[in-house]
């Protein structure tokens, strides 16, 4: 027997297939070989005839005995097909200097941890009862799954890929794994798909640290039962999650459904259609080149409450574009996107945002900075309040035919200490929830009278203008809805806008009724004094007033003091007697004509005098004090 024979006792099932390897043809017509002589066809490699090149191609064959092939070198390309395996096939540190395929076998499992394989692997249509290990596979080109279908036993991994190097696609669409599925630290040159594959399993598809140069691909009926977990991926295309549905694991500290923390993703964030998830998804500490689009996505966490705080977590999100969560985006827990970063717009036109639990908003965006504008409008829908502190929005935030839907005694919206160009909330109708825009800078400000929320809280809120243009009679009852009662600020922030406008007249009546306000938190004393200014000059904003009185009190006087004149007092010679004069003299403190030391009345007109001293007392210090603040406020 020559080395290019095939052993003595081989079958002449085995034989052909030696001659089959030789001549590099597929080799159809064997129902049975042994692992064992297929092992030793490798190894002992006979020498091609001339002209061909050596290959093992063997189809619908059955396989008995184990396939050991660990840490065998093999020259030529090994493809398998319609073939049926005894034993689990091993490879482990196997150097395969060509391709190796299987397609459509049955195997109760594969190991090729490991192993170097020069061109592409592919294990394509297959059915593995047991565990394929692909742990620190090498492979220089291409690695598919298509379409196979892994069902370890209960508590196994079905597809262990930890740390593999692919250098160029890895394509897992159609696989349906029954385990979980770990791609932890593995390193994908191009792109990664498992587009309509199912994932089954308490722990789902674990790749913490996974490193992909293009894109990531868990769409086109993509289903996963456990945890999705991408926690500091490094993706260089786009994540796609097109008709995508992920089930977390259940209830309890720690479970989630999608973890895409701390990655780093080259291009968007699509789910533009079809993306339900059942059960708290992270995205925290994320940064997005592009945008994140989750057009029509629905996230839930209606069946992990209370243990799970919120549906989205996106805290610390960094995203170069929009995040765009429009055309029927729904939630069933709080959407978190505090201290996100935004430069481009967030867009919620028909979102519904459902809050389970009253510790939590629908939605919280504390901290959000965007470049673009902030849209919660158009159909926006809110069951548990927005809470938006401390956000800098350098275009427009838009509550435009929103609705918030709270309870009378709840925060609806709070905008404290925000920044924003404009901000228009001309809501669907009226909230019951109070609205807090305290200390907030807005340029322009948009609303309807007939929107106004219930509890309006003003306190510290500047604006530049408001639309539309509303006389001040109108205007007021806006400012009178704060719960905790009177605060002057809104009054003389509204009195600076309609100065800025020109309107004096209406910025008085905003600053005198800001004092008749102001007069209900007065002691009884300080109570009766604010009506006198209040009649009188109208707390200094209304100077004619004083005139008129002024007018009346002289005419008064001098009809009085004409029909019952004062008899002169002194020694000299009095001056003549000028009822107007005198009258004059009575009413103006501080001030001498000459006429009320040289005259005295009697009777009813002593009474008047006093009456008319006292009028002038006191019509001088309103005056006095309304002078006063008005100068203060210049």
């Amino acid at each position: 027997m020559t080395q290019d024979d095939p052993p003595d006792g081989w079958s002449p099932q085995e034989r052909r297939m030696w001659e089959a390897y030789r001549l590099g043809e597929w080799c159809d017509d064997v129902a049975e070989v042994r692992g064992s002589a297929l092992r030793y066809l490798l190894i002992a490699a006979p020498s091609p005839y001339p002209g061909c090149q050596t290959r093992l191609q063997l189809r619908g064959t059955r396989v008995t005995g184990e396939l050991d092939l660990a840490e065998v070198t093999v020259a030529g390309s090994i493809r398998l097909s319609r073939c049926r395996f005894e034993e689990p096939v091993r490879l482990d540190n196997a150097h395969l200097g060509a391709a190796f395929e299987v397609n459509a076998c049955t195997m109760p499992g594969l190991t090729l941890a490991g192993a170097r394989i020069a061109l592409e692997c592919e294990i394509v249509a297959c059915t593995v009862t047991g565990t394929v290990d692909l742990r620190s596979l090498a492979v220089e080109n291409r690695l598919s799954l298509n379409d196979t279908d892994i069902r370890p036993s209960h508590g196994e991994a079905a597809l262990d890929a930890q740390s593999i190097e692919v250098g160029e696609d890895f394509w897992a669409s159609g696989l349906d794994c029954s385990g979980t599925v770990f791609l932890n630290s593995a390193r994908i040159q191009d792109v990664l798909a498992f587009r309509g594959s199912r994932i089954r399993g308490d722990s789902g598809l674990q790749a913490p640290e996974l490193t992909v140069g293009g894109g990531l691909f868990l769409d086109s009926g993509f289903s996963g039962t456990g945890q999705i977990n991408l926690y500091g991926a490094s993706i260089g295309g786009s994540v796609r999650l097109d008709d995508c549905r992920l089930d977390g694991p259940g209830a309890g500290p720690g479970a989630y459904a999608l973890n895409l923390s701390c990655a780093e993703i080259g291009g968007d964030i699509w789910a533009g259609r079809g993306l339900v998830v059942q059960g708290p998804a992270i995205v925290r500490d994320t940064s997005v080149r592009g945008s994140v689009v989750l057009k029509g996505a629905h996230f839930d966490i209606s069946s992990r409450v209370p243990t799970a705080e919120a549906a989205l977590d996106a805290s610390r999100l960094r995203v170069g574009g929009d995040i765009d969560c429009r055309d029927g985006f729904v939630t069933h827990g709080m959407i978190d996107l505090r201290d996100a970063r935004v430069g481009g717009s967030l867009l919620f036109e028909g979102a519904e945002l459902t809050a389970l639990d009253n510790r939590y908003p629908a939605l919280r965006g504390n901290g959000v900075e965007t470049g673009g504008v902030f849209n919660l409008c158009d159909g926006f829908t809110a069951y548990g309040r927005i809470s938006l502190n401390s956000v800098t929005v350098r275009s427009r935030v838009c509550f435009d035919d929103a609705a918030l839907d709270t309870s009378a005694d709840e925060s609806a919206l709070s905008f404290v200490g925000s920044t924003t160009a404009s901000l228009s909330f001309r809501l669907r109708e009226a909230p019951a929830g109070v609205v807090e825009l305290r200390h907030s800078r807005i340029g322009l400000l948009r609303d309807a009278p007939a929107a106004w929320p219930t509890g309006l809280v003003l306190d510290g809120a500047v604006y530049d203008s408001l639309h539309p243009a509303l006389p001040a009679r109108t205007r007021l009852p806006w400012l009178g809805r704060d719960p905790a009662g009177f605060v002057p600020q809104p009054y003389e922030q509204l009195a600076a806008t309609y100065q800025r406008q020109g309107q004096d007249a209406d910025a008085r009546a905003v600053l005198v009724a800001k004092h008749r306000s102001m007069r209900r938190t007065l002691s009884p004393p300080a109570r009766l004094w604010s009506l006198l200014q209040d009649a009188t000059v109208g707390y200094g904003y209304r100077p004619l007033r004083a005139v008129w009185l002024l007018l009346c009190l002289l005419s008064t006087g001098a009809a009085l003091f004409t029909g019952w004149p004062p008899t002169a007092v002194g020694d000299g010679k009095p001056p003549p007697f000028q009822p107007g004069i005198y009258t004059l003299d009575l009413l103006l403190p501080l001030v001498d004509l000459g006429q009320e030391r040289s005259y005295a009345p009697t009777g009813l007109a002593q009474w008047a005098a006093v009456a008319l001293i006292g009028m002038g007392w006191l019509l001088a210090t309103t005056v006095a004090a309304g002078a006063s603040r008005v100068l203060r406020r210049s």
